[in-house]
């Protein structure tokens, strides 16, 4: 089985601050959950423009590639905060499950009175986006995004 492979992409509803990448975009936060790493704000912040370009652009898909990611974002931390990272806890990684659409999502999408996902949409999306969805249906997330998201990945609300 081929493994997937993420494009450095940042999504429409991420334009307010991809252009200084002030906050961290759903790319990189993807490959913060595949190495296993909880990377504050705080610590972003501290990182150069150069810094978060590379870690969007990296690859982090090969067992070596996370592997090397992980080690770089260690050693990039470590210079630009003078601080070890933190490791994540319990990956919840939902956007994984093709059988059925996530229920955060479908309530997510109530709260926002947008449309039910159906199964087939949600095998539609790419993981980025499933990745996208789930984390923007996750508490201590501006909720305004996910009906931007919505409208961007299925062209409604």
């Amino acid at each position: 089985m081929q493994p997937v492979t993420i494009a450095p992409v940042f999504f429409a509803f991420e334009n307010d601050f991809v252009e200084s990448l002030r906050c961290i975009p759903m790319v990189v936060r993807y490959k913060l959950d595949t190495c296993g790493i909880k990377l504050k704000l705080p610590e972003w912040v501290k990182l150069t423009v150069a810094d978060k370009a590379r870690l969007a652009e990296q690859p982090c898909y090969t067992p070596a590639e996370i592997a090397r990611y992980r080690l770089d974002l260690i050693e990039l931390v470590l210079l630009r905060c003078g601080q070890r990272v933190s490791d994540l806890q319990n990956v919840d990684a939902a956007w994984e499950i093709l059988g059925e659409v996530p229920a955060e999502v479908q309530q997510k999408a109530l709260e926002w009175q947008c449309e039910q996902l159906t199964i087939h949409q949600w095998l539609q999306l790419d993981v980025l986006q499933r990745f996208a969805l789930v984390k923007l249906s996750r508490s201590g997330h501006e909720g305004k995004n996910f009906p931007r998201a919505i409208s961007e990945f299925f062209g409604k609300k």
